[in-house]
């Protein structure tokens, strides 16, 4: 089989140094000054590091990141009957006053608001805290269970940030949109950079399907549910059994109706999660709507124009599906196949991806969630940065690395959604070429 080209490295990080991770203090809501029963500093203007046995347990799962995804998973897992103990981490301090007001995740479902309770919540910081008990993230001990619930771009910075606190015995579960960059082959590459021979965590991934839209902080509504596929992105061959504990939480937890799913799938269903991204999301930015809308007029400039990102996308992930990349992935449960095995799976895998099967996949996916709002459309609407780069930006890199394919419409929602364009449907052809037929 013919050699390609590396793919694209991770974003947001380089692969090819190992900066020092940071020492990071784990404030809570009693070390902001003023808090009531906040303790005094210790004699000496010291404060105490509290020990691991005080910070958690294996059992312990924290969780990076509390917007939408973030609260949607700290909610199902709170409802579990044997519940394990729950570390929100949120990104600023501001959240920790926010929470001392409202100390609750609240999450709503077909009109019932449902009040998750009795967390712990940490804000990690280089900051030493001047008041009350000065304690390291997870008591200087490693964490064994950690879900990142950040937007795409930070996930991998975050999960670098907090290096120093993990080993082989960690499991860290990505559960944002977009594709994993821990993916072969630079998810080795990274990982050989960043850890000690043997001593990477499991990384994990999480395709969400359900539909979430914030109402404030720590507040969302479950708008529609659907399901989770878990499984490994780059196991641990040492330690890949540790990851079960939080696999299992997740599967068992209510309201998620997540599976855990092998590797090879896991794959399949993400690049398919990722189309379903980089056509919904900037569309419905960049005309203001509903997902449902995209769909509305069939035969419409809209439509044209998800037929061309499709056109492309569908060119560029079977190239990857024939990319040497593959067959480590596709072959990673059955290590021992045949050749032939592998390029029969290589050969469902570009069929798979076709044209036509994504177009059928997406309109699927478009149909049951055609009442939401997309994250996307949120961010632009609040008026923070959108996840684009990890959506198209994705499929452009890909297609770079294999070989310069054209990917030109991707290229121009990118730029549509980063200047901030609002479009209606009349003004599609001014950007993309609306008389060009699809791709059989």
């Amino acid at each position: 089989m013919a050699s390609h080209a590396p793919l694209p490295c991770p974003r947001g990080v380089d692969p090819d140094a190992s900066p020092p991770s940071p020492r990071l203090w784990a404030w809570t809501p009693e070390n902001l000054p003023g808090t009531p029963g906040t303790p005094a500093p210790e004699a000496g203007g010291g404060t105490r590091v509290v020990s691991e046995a005080v910070a958690g347990s294996s059992r312990r799962i924290f969780i990076l990141g509390v917007g939408n995804l973030g609260r949607l998973y700290a909610s199902a897992l709170a409802s579990l009957p044997d519940r394990p103990p729950i570390t929100l981490v949120v990104h600023r301090r501001a959240l920790l006053e926010q929470w001392l007001a409202h100390p609750a995740i609240q999450i709503t479902r077909s009109g019932v608001t449902d009040h998750a309770t009795s967390f712990d919540i940490e804000w990690w910081t280089e900051e030493r805290p001047a008041t009350g008990l000065a304690r390291e993230v997870s008591g200087g001990s490693k964490i064994r269970n950690l879900i990142i619930a950040t937007k795409a771009p930070d996930a991998l910075v975050q999960a670098d940030r907090v290096r120093r606190y993990l080993d082989s015995h960690s499991t860290v579960a990505f559960v944002q949109n977009g594709m994993s960059r821990l993916w072969p082959p630079d998810g080795l590459a990274y990982s050989s950079k960043r850890y000690p021979p043997g001593q990477h965590p499991n990384w994990v991934a999480c395709i969400t399907m359900h539909g979430v839209y914030s109402t404030g902080p720590f507040a969302s509504v479950h708008a529609s549910p659907a399901d989770v596929s878990v499984g490994h992105v780059l196991p641990n061959p040492e330690t890949r059994e540790d990851a079960g504990y939080l696999v299992q939480q997740i599967v068992t937890a209510p309201h998620l109706a997540a599976r855990a799913v092998a590797r090879p799938m896991l794959w399949v269903l993400q690049l398919e999660k990722l189309v379903v991204n980089s056509v919904i999301n900037p569309l419905t930015a960049i005309l203001r709507c509903r997902n449902g809308q995209l769909f509305a007029n069939p035969g419409g400039n809209v439509e044209r124009v998800v037929e061309l990102l499709l056109e492309e996308a569908s060119c560029v992930l079977q190239a990857l599906a024939r990319h040497d990349a593959a067959i480590e992935i596709l072959s990673d449960e059955q290590p021992s196949a045949a050749a032939t095995d592998v390029y029969a799976s290589q050969t469902a895998m570009v069929e798979r991806v076709s044209y036509a099967r994504l177009r059928e996949m997406l309109f699927r996916v478009g149909e049951k969630v055609k009442d939401n709002i997309s994250s996307m459309l949120q961010d632009v609407r609040a008026g923070k940065p959108t996840e684009i780069s990890e959506f198209n930006g994705w499929i452009v890199d890909t297609a770079k690395s294999l070989g310069n394919l054209d990917v030109t419409n991707h290229e121009t929602i990118i730029r549509l959604v980063q200047d901030g364009a609002t479009l209606g449907e009349e003004d599609l052809g001014k950007y993309f070429p609306l008389a060009k037929a699809p791709s059989p």
